[in-house]
């Protein structure tokens, strides 16, 4: 069975290889490792399958195990033919690493089906973050890590040398963009790509349709069609760059295809493309975080649709389902009575929670059974 690590560049797939790597020559040093890392230029002849098909054939020896490790491996054309050939005639074990979600969900689903376990690979939660940089849990730590975000690469950088975070997420957006967009979708009308993916880090957590896309951009003085668009939110989202979330209309237990709200991969780059102007969209970013905390732990997420009002998610996980609303602070009545009040009128058991950046936790008498949670202690918690 094959293993596929898939998610966003730079958020640590390379690093898990190597560490894989050196797992097998500590504690299988009988076995034979043949490491392919498409972004070393020891490797840049490697184009298509047949070559890389050759490539490994000729590095298996007659006797004892063999482990191929692949990274970035959609950079081959074909790819799956060869790793098919590897499966099938029992070559060698394949760990890959890939940063485009069509080809493994598309492609390699279709062509190994049942070959091969797909794991995702997510930047840093807020626990790791700090450990990784040495921090405590503090509100001061919070806000960097709600400006900066969770790519692994960051450790390299003090905590106060913002220019240099700046530009490191400035260079993994590039190349994003230049690698798993522009260049592998052939896009032409490169400004306006960026124009649209500017309008989705705008407006993270709000309802996205397409015809309002079309007219931001004629707003614009920008022609583009339907058509365009659907093609640009697709790319983004098969680099793992931005990721649409289903609507769930909650009384009808039905799940609604338009209107998609967006978050990204990794806030610290959505910040990044915004120019780091958090202050005005704190509450989105809070969202962002919460909805990638949700994942990382297993959840399926939507957004919940009540005849009232909206829940900013609906987290599943088989037979488990959490309701969880996100709000800045509870400054005012209205603002409790806003998101404790839509969360009330779910008449289920399952658990439900308000997050917001207030530091006491703790439940309002008024509304049994809804937890109010501060952020920071939600994102340490296991669901």
């Amino acid at each position: 069975m094959m293993l596929i690590l898939v998610g966003q560049r730079r958020v640590g797939k390379s690093k898990i290889l190597e560490l894989f790597k050196d797992w097998l020559e500590r504690n299988r040093p009988g076995a034979n490792v043949v490491f392919i890392n498409k972004e070393f230029n020891e490797f840049r002849d490697i184009k298509t399958s047949d070559q890389l098909y050759d490539y490994v054939k000729a590095r298996i020896p007659d006797r004892g195990e063999t482990y191929l490790l692949i990274d970035e491996v959609q950079d081959i054309d074909n790819y799956e033919n060869a790793l098919r050939s590897f499966h099938a005639e029992n070559l060698c074990q394949v760990i890959a690493t890939g940063s485009n979600a069509y080809l493994f969900s598309g492609e390699l689903g279709t062509r190994l089906s049942g070959r091969y376990i797909e794991i995702k690979v997510y930047n840093l939660s807020y626990v790791e973050f700090m450990r990784f940089h040495h921090l405590v849990d503090t509100e001061e730590t919070l806000i960097h890590y709600l400006t900066f975000g969770g790519l692994p690469g960051l450790m390299a950088f003090d905590t106060e040398e913002r220019s240099q975070m700046n530009d490191y997420l400035e260079g993994v957006y590039n190349t994003v963009l230049v690698k798993d967009i522009v260049s592998r979708e052939k896009v032409r009308n490169i400004p306006q790509l960026e124009n649209i993916i500017n309008y989705i880090a705008d407006n993270i957590g709000k309802p996205i349709s397409i015809t309002n896309i079309v007219r931001y951009m004629s707003s614009k003085r920008e022609k583009t069609s339907a058509e365009t668009i659907s093609n640009y939110l697709k790319y983004m989202r098969d680099a793992f760059l931005s990721i649409p979330i289903n609507r769930f209309d909650i009384h009808g237990k039905l799940l609604l295809e338009s209107n998609n709200k967006y978050y990204f991969s990794d806030h610290g780059i959505r910040n990044y493309i915004c120019g780091f102007n958090i202050r005005g969209s704190i509450e989105k970013i809070m969202e962002n975080v919460v909805w990638n905390h949700l994942r990382r732990q297993g959840f399926d997420v939507s957004v919940g649709i009540l005849r009232i009002g909206e829940i900013d998610f609906v987290a599943t996980k088989g037979s488990k389902r959490i309701y969880i609303q996100v709000v800045y602070l509870l400054a005012s009545e209205d603002t409790i009575e806003r998101e404790f009040g839509n969360l009330a009128a779910i008449k289920d058991n399952y658990p439900k929670y308000v997050v917001s950046m207030d530091p006491v936790s703790g439940e309002f008498s008024e509304y049994p059974g809804i937890k109010h949670v501060s952020l920071r202690k939600f994102l340490k918690s296991e669901l």
